[in-house]
């Protein structure tokens, strides 16, 4: 039992009570442990008895109501190759038992030697039940003696080894046996012997059987069905080879469970008589839609509401074993009702003062390693919010904001280097581009713009520079339709300012970025880089508009960190005013959480 103990332990499995019964207890005695383990948490046992006392011990199960649905038996091989040799009334009483032995690999000599015992002991005994089975033990005994014939032949034994000089003294035994001299070559020779006996390959290993193969059984009826085979694999790690036993097939057929159910049992249930759960719920949740806690004046009692309370509600009035009972525990921070430490309800679950955990509590990889989080039961990420910024018409820069800087640098090098084109392509060939420096200057600039309206009065005779003209007069075409229809649509509507979406704007800015108050994302802002002083707490929606509307220069914030549902819940009430900005930070989501618990008895 340590052995196996310790083996559970690896898988994370807890033992969570162990029940001893000595061979000579009375039915009284089995029925009082019966009735203690039933009060229990744990539905799954594991029995390490003999035949003899399961024989009443079962008997008790059934009587106690315990081998109903919900509940999980798993015995040991040492009673499962004995199973045959059981009554029928208990084997009644094991409906839906799981057990484990060694497999014996079926053969012919197995097959012909089995056959012949059975015939020789329903001759000897012949009230006993017609499906006896020769037993594990059996099988390893008739190896073991064909080991030790092979190992006296491969040594020679021909006549008595023994020295009358040495002999083996016990004072309490009036014999004097005397000391083979050839046991040392005997034992050798056994511990190299390897041959295929009827319950398979026969090698001794540190002087142990090697280990084999193993059935996984069910007892249905009165046969033992098989539903999986777990198997030996030695795999090379480094200079040694390591045992690992590792299951073949992809999973275990059905199992028909106590009670003839087919549901696994979940392993554990709340009896009518276990204690009721504490649930801690946060007293101040970022959004009453997700959970409100409001006192009652007249019980003055606590009424837990919201979207979170009436899942989890849902999901516990589902549950497929029985009702467990639960009541909602607010939450405080310090007696402090207006602040909450996310951080510090989880504690006080990992501490044991609660149960489990229901509020928008979000999974990160800290709080993981001392709680168990469902599975997310709200989309993750947090997202930056900001004040809508528009375009001010009134500007006296306004009408140049049609095209951008880039464009209009492009526009105003375009107009100078045509004009510089048309000069040197029509001051060789045409008067009109003649004269002193400062007329060509002026011919420079004046061309390009009176050709926008056609009206310049100098003749183009060369057809490089009509080239050029045609071409500058098709890009103005395309500027003026473009910068006409962005200017009407302007002055029409307000156009949004564009966001800066770089997060290290704001820190180099050193603006004021807001968060709710207890939640993790006031660690991960500090992460990002934000100094601590630039970081502000709220716990009321009312407090972030108030805040985001001042802005950083005015005693507020110029952005704010949330969760994606309270993101998405305060702008569907403050769409007018605010708006998402860039991509969100990626994390999980929420959860429901409850301490790591992993027990069997």
């Amino acid at each position: 039992m340590p052995f196996l103990s310790n083996a559970f332990q690896d898988v994370n499995t807890r033992v969570s009570y162990r029940s001893v019964i000595p061979v000579s207890a009375t039915n009284d005695f089995i029925l009082q442990e019966l009735y203690k383990m039933k009060t229990m948490q744990t539905r799954v046992f594991v029995v390490h008895i003999s035949s003899s006392l399961a024989s009443r011990f079962f008997l008790k199960v059934k009587e106690a109501e315990m081998m109903s649905e919900g509940y999980a038996w798993i015995v040991t091989s040492g009673l499962m190759d004995l199973f045959y040799s059981l009554d029928s009334h208990v084997v009644e009483s094991m409906q839906g038992v799981v057990g484990v032995k060694p497999l014996i690999p079926t053969s012919r000599r197995l097959r012909s030697t089995t056959r012949k015992w059975k015939r020789k002991f329903l001759e000897d005994n012949p009230s006993i039940s017609s499906q006896a089975e020769m037993s594990l033990y059996g099988l390893w005994a008739y190896d073991t003696l064909w080991a030790l014939a092979m190992a006296a032949e491969k040594v020679g034994i021909r006549e008595p080894s023994t020295s009358g000089s040495k002999f083996a003294f016990n004072s309490t035994n009036m014999f004097a046996t005397e000391i083979s001299q050839t046991g040392p070559k005997l034992l050798g020779a056994i511990l190299g012997t390897t041959f295929q006996g009827l319950g398979g390959i026969f090698r001794l290993v540190n002087g142990q059987l090697e280990m084999s193969s193993f059935q996984v059984l069910n007892v249905v009826g009165k046969e033992l069905k098989e539903v999986g085979i777990w198997e030996p694999r030695t795999q090379n790690s480094g200079e040694e080879y390591v045992n690992r036993i590792s299951f073949s097939g992809e999973k275990l057929k059905n199992i028909t469970w106590p009670g003839e159910s087919k549901n696994v049992p979940k392993g554990w249930e709340f009896p009518v008589s276990g204690k009721k759960l504490k649930v801690g719920v946060p007293a101040r949740a970022g959004f009453t839609q997700f959970v409100k806690v409001e006192r009652d004046p007249q019980t003055n009692g606590f009424k837990i509401s919201g979207y979170y309370i009436d899942l989890f509600d849902s999901v516990m009035a589902n549950l497929h074993q029985g009702a467990v009972r639960y009541e909602y525990v607010p939450f405080e921070t310090n007696g402090d009702s207006s602040a909450v430490s996310y951080d510090a309800l989880l504690y006080e679950v990992f501490d044991g003062t609660y149960d489990a955990a229901v509020g928008d509590i979000t999974i990160t990889a800290n709080r993981s390693q001392f709680v168990d989080f469902t599975l997310p039961i709200e989309e993750g990420g947090v997202k930056r919010t900001q004040k809508i910024q528009y375009e001010n018409p009134n500007d006296e820069w306004f009408f140049l904001k049609p095209l951008t800087k880039e464009l209009w640098l492009t526009v105003i090098a375009l107009f100078i280097l045509t004009g510089v084109a048309l000069w040197i392509l029509e001051h060789r060939f045409n008067r009109a581009f003649r004269g002193p420096p400062s007329e060509h200057v002026g011919l420079i600039f004046y061309i390009p713009f009176m050709s926008l309206v056609f009206a310049h009065r100098e003749r183009i005779v060369s057809n490089l520079a009509r080239v050029v003209v045609v071409v500058w007069v098709f890009v103005v075409l395309i500027l003026s339709s473009t910068y006409t229809a962005s200017l009407s649509a302007r002055l029409t509507a307000w156009k949004l300012q564009k966001a800066d979406t770089d997060v290290n704007v704001l820190i180099r800015n050193g603006d004021y970025v807001g968060c709710r108050e207890g939640s993790f994302i006031v660690q991960y802002l500090k992460d990002l880089g934000f100094d601590e002083s630039k970081i502000r707490t709220y716990n009321d929606p009312a407090d972030v508009d108030d805040a985001l509307s001042r802005g950083s220069e005015r005693g507020g914030i110029t952005a704010l960190f949330s969760r994606t549902p309270y993101t998405n819940l305060f702008l569907s009430k403050y769409c007018d005013k605010y708006m998402k900005v860039g991509s969100p930070f990626l994390t999980e989501g929420f959860a429901f959480v409850s301490t790591i618990v992993s027990s069997i008895d």
